[in-house]
């Protein structure tokens, strides 16, 4: 794992050092142990955790976003990414929330932080829905990050009541993400967004196509968003409805 790590991580640019290897090591073995106890993740080979997990989380440092002391956000993390992978490399350089519906995930998650010794992580257990009309976590976050949680208009009310004015939301999708872009028009007015632009990424010898969604908060999320759990759902704000 460790060699075929290494040797992928230089070809997409990516250089770390061997402390950082070892965790991302690390991390893929307690994926896999904790893969037989709970539904964490179907991806379970090696070169398939290290370009769809690993390597697809650390593509949003290609954005140009990150900066120093940014507070961030992974909603909806599930077995930890993106947030982890990017964790790993910036280290002390940003505190990071992993957001998600699951306890149980949570409870990985938290393992994997305290196994890492990554600083100034939190572990949060809870519904975007709920949590996005609390003061302490309502546009108080720089950044904040979503892979493969929902249809890009159901994600934007998930995600951006989170983000700062100023700040900015990153969709990871996969090819079809295009598609979900031109249904979120109506959404990103409503909820204060602007698209600054999209980057396509390829992996593993483009083998794999990515999207990375780059949303710009310009404006306050009106009081009523999120709606309550359940409703972006089944009323995705596609429309003029209400």
């Amino acid at each position: 794992m460790k060699n075929k790590l290494t040797l992928a991580l230089d070809k997409e640019g990516f250089t770390l050092s061997d402390t950082q290897i070892d965790k991302f090591v690390i991390f893929s073995r307690l994926l896999k142990e904790w893969n037989k106890k709970m539904n964490l993740t179907a991806i379970e080979g090696d070169e398939e955790i290290i370009y769809k997990h690993f390597l697809d989380s650390l593509l949003c440092l290609k954005t140009g976003y990150f900066r120093p002391g940014q507070k961030v956000i992974d909603v909806g993390t599930g077995a930890g990414f993106p947030g982890i992978p990017l964790k790993i490399l910036l280290d002390d350089q940003i505190e990071l929330t992993l957001f998600d519906s699951l306890q149980k995930r949570i409870n990985f998650l938290q393992l994997v932080v305290d196994e890492l010794e990554l600083a100034n992580v939190h572990c949060v257990h809870g519904r975007a829905e709920d949590f996005g009309k609390i003061t302490h976590y309502r546009e108080q976050f720089d950044l904040v990050l979503a892979r493969a949680v929902a249809r890009l208009p159901i994600l934007l009310e998930l995600c951006l009541p989170f983000c700062k004015v100023g700040g900015f939301f990153l969709a990871m999708k996969g090819p079809e993400g295009s598609k979900e872009l031109e249904e979120s028009n109506y959404a990103l007015q409503q909820l204060g967004g602007n698209l600054k632009k999209v980057d396509k990424f390829f992996l593993n010898d483009n083998k794999y196509e990515r999207l990375i969604i780059n949303v710009e908060k310009t404006g306050k999320t009106p009081d009523k968003f999120p709606r309550k759990a359940g409703i972006p759902q089944k009323r995705p704000l596609i429309s003029l409805e209400k």
